[in-house]
């Protein structure tokens, strides 16, 4: 009985930040750097490809809370071009269960009642054949949903994101296809991945497990443009709870909050401002025709 009484509290717990975080407006896009699979297998003393297949469970998990809450847009960080420097056997176990995963993802009927639309963001072109086979396969499948939107950043790199598109854009420029006085930030922004129509908005809200609070070259241009909220957590990503993620969206609600509460602040000095300039006027006034 006693045992299960600290399941019960975190139940309890879980359930009160639920009411707390829906009675307020959620994050329309949340981007999460899952860091420490490599540590959590050590201190478990497990082979490495046992922290990521642990942490490929909770991103399941992550991808349920935050399509149940709303949120309309997720990009997880499962691969850097920093990543490529690990050992081989790493590398291939790693891509093989990410190969994996994006096929159960066009089977998982889950998928299609949330109607949830995969992309791979990043130089898909480094990858390996089967994993670029199964990347084409489930995109095409889920290209026609729009309901939540998963992207799966992998070889990316956020500044050589910004290189590409620059590239992208000094051709079009070159080709005449974009006049230069045309080029502004929208313009910047449907150029990076994924191009066109399928663009990622700003990032609201960037999470980092694992204890180090740097967002790692992931997504400069979306978040760090839009000054987004940061959540910063020490758990390792396989031991992230929904209760760290609800977390999370209370740091973006209270950030939302002190942005409008400075705005209206803000607005109300104005105000008052521009009522005493026009008193001061209407005085001066009054003086030239007396």
């Amino acid at each position: 009985m006693l045992k299960s009484i600290p399941g019960i509290v975190y139940k309890g717990y879980e359930r009160l930040l639920t009411q707390e975080v829906k009675s307020e407006k959620v994050p329309r896009h949340v981007a999460i750097i899952m860091d420490g699979n490599r540590r959590y297998a050590r201190k478990l003393g497990q082979i490495t490809s046992y922290g990521h297949a642990r942490g490929a469970d909770v991103t399941e998990n992550v991808m349920e809370w935050a399509c149940n809450l709303g949120i309309e847009y997720l990009t997880i960080y499962a691969f850097s071009t920093e990543n490529f420097n690990r050992t081989h056997d790493e590398k291939d176990k790693l891509f093989d269960l990410i190969r994996v995963k994006f096929d159960d993802i066009v089977v998982d009927k889950r998928t299609h009642e949330r109607k949830m639309r995969v992309h791979a963001i990043g130089d898909i072109d480094k990858l390996p054949e089967p994993l670029k086979k199964s990347i084409k396969n489930v995109e095409l499948v889920t290209s026609e949903y729009d309901n939540f939107v998963l992207n799966v950043a992998i070889a990316y790199g956020g500044r050589q994101e910004i290189v590409q598109a620059v590239k992208e854009i000094a051709s079009k420029v070159e080709a005449g296809e974009i006049q230069p006085d045309d080029i502004n930030e929208n313009t910047i922004s449907s150029h990076l991945y994924p191009s066109g129509d399928s663009a990622l908005p700003d990032v609201d809200l960037i999470i980092r497990t694992g204890g180090d609070e740097r967002i790692s070259n992931f997504l400069p241009w979306q978040a760090n443009g839009n000054e987004c909220a940061a959540y910063f957590c020490a758990p390792f990503w396989p031991e992230f709870r929904k209760i760290d993620f609800l977390r999370s969206i209370r740091i973006y609600q209270a950030r939302m909050r002190e942005k409008n509460q400075h705005t209206t602040i803000r607005a109300a000095h104005f105000l008052k401002a521009l009522g005493k300039a026009e008193i001061a006027e209407v005085r001066h006034h009054s003086k030239d025709y007396n």
